[in-house]
């Protein structure tokens, strides 16, 4: 078994990384593991070194709280609640207090065999799959069967993982860097590729077959959202245009992608967070279009035409039952302002303009609302566009460079409010 596919393996190099404040050595020593690894390991790797139990935009949660936590490690290590919370005053981090506390194991398992990353995958798969009656202690059950099993140390990154409390300095842009250099590839077409992959997981796998070429956008996968820049006046706006443009109304909403592939619908946040169940109208309106696409737009709180209050908004968010009782009482729309991708085809490099004519025809005669857009050529346009967005109810404008491609991830003026 190559040791670099165990947890041992991925535990020992990132304490080797958190050891150190140079980023170059840090990058060296993440991109000499992975070059070690399988292209299913280092996926694997390149995931959990990020603290996440399961590809971005997943819907598996590990659902294992502090609490539980905390009781499995007072009852493996032998240790009085007491002294657990000492630990943790001590050093502020509950993985910390994991390989402290289990260095003295009260329990022990006759299972003794290494863990592999495929291995503590699949537990954190099976305790996301864990619902209903039951899958506390089910969960619960699992994750004393890891601990048990585990070192200390690999005890310590089981619980960073499923906190998400690494603290390693490992971010995304530093695992891109590693994954570039351990499989000699160019840091800007693995960054490139990553935007499209939306999970470093893809990323890693795909680079170590050296097939970054294949990375393609795919629905469910949620994108970095484009940007505004802020601009404080119409004049300094048509000064820095001095050309035609686009201006949309801003509305006061959740700034949402909409994914369809299928007869599956699936919403996700500007944090990339799934909030599907959350707004089940906008699913249904989705649902009825016979594309699969990745839209762009804003769920806004509305009714009879007119905007209403965020709070409403908010609360629907924070429901986890009830949301057809919620839809009744705060109603929403979804206004689209971009595409992304149409029945496979992507359109983040062609220009807004274009992009505007395959949205509407993409949503032509759905309940899905296509925002206003005003073409707008002067100051006195601005202004005037600004004021009537004003008067419906709305923040202001986001005014749009007809000719900008879709620049995912970055803030720039090509949009501006």
């Amino acid at each position: 078994m190559n040791e670099s596919a165990l947890l041992s393996g991925l535990a020992k190099v990132l304490d080797e990384v958190s050891e150190t404040q140079s980023k170059n050595v840090k990058v060296e020593k993440l991109s000499a593991y992975l070059r070690n690894l399988s292209a299913e390991d280092a996926a694997l790797a390149a995931r959990l070194a990020t603290g996440r139990s399961s590809p971005r935009g997943s819907r598996d949660e590990t659902q294992v709280g502090y609490s539980t936590i905390w009781e499995l490690l007072t009852e493996i290590s032998g240790n009085p609640p007491r002294a657990i919370s000492e630990l943790y005053l001590e050093h502020g981090d509950l993985g910390e207090v994991a390989q402290e506390a289990l260095k003295t194991k009260q329990e022990t398992t006759l299972f003794g065999e290494s863990i592999t990353l495929a291995e503590l995958q699949e537990t954190f798969d099976t305790m996301a799959r864990s619902k209903g009656k039951g899958s506390s202690s089910s969960r619960r059950a699992l994750l004393k069967s890891l601990l048990l099993r585990s070192s200390p140390v690999e005890a310590k990154y089981v619980v960073k993982i499923l906190t998400g409390e690494m603290r390693t300095g490992i971010v995304q842009g530093l695992v891109e860097e590693a994954i570039a250099k351990a499989y000699a590839l160019s840091r800007g077409e693995v960054a490139k590729a990553h935007l499209l992959a939306g999970d470093i997981g893809i990323l890693a796998y795909r680079a170590r077959l050296g097939e970054l070429s294949k990375v393609t956008m795919t629905p469910f996968r949620p994108l970095n959202f484009m940007l505004a820049e802020p601009m404080a006046t119409a004049t300094e706006i048509a000064d820095y245009f001095k050309k035609p443009i686009f201006a949309e109304y801003k509305y006061d909403g959740v700034r949402a992608q909409l994914h369809k592939l299928g007869g599956k619908v699936r919403i996700f946040s500007r944090r990339l967070e799934d909030v599907s169940e959350s707004f089940p109208e906008v699913s249904r309106a989705a649902a009825s279009i016979e594309h699969d696409f990745i839209l762009d737009g804003e769920i806004v709180p509305f009714r009879d035409g007119k905007p209403l209050p965020f709070q409403l908004l908010q609360r629907r968010l924070r429901r986890i039952e009830n949301f057809e009782d919620a839809a009744r009482n705060a109603p929403v729309e979804y206004f689209v302002f971009d595409i992304l991708l149409l029945d496979a085809e992507e359109f983040i490099n062609r220009p807004l303009r274009e992009r505007s004519i395959a949205l509407a025809g993409a949503i032509r005669e759905s309940a899905l609302i296509p925002a206003e857009r005003i073409k707008v050529a002067n100051m006195e346009e601005i202004a005037r566009a600004f004021a009537r967005s004003r008067e419906l109810g709305y923040e202001g404008l986001v005014l749009k460079d007809p000719e900008s491609v879709y620049a995912m991830g970055k803030r720039g003026k090509n949009w501006v409010k």
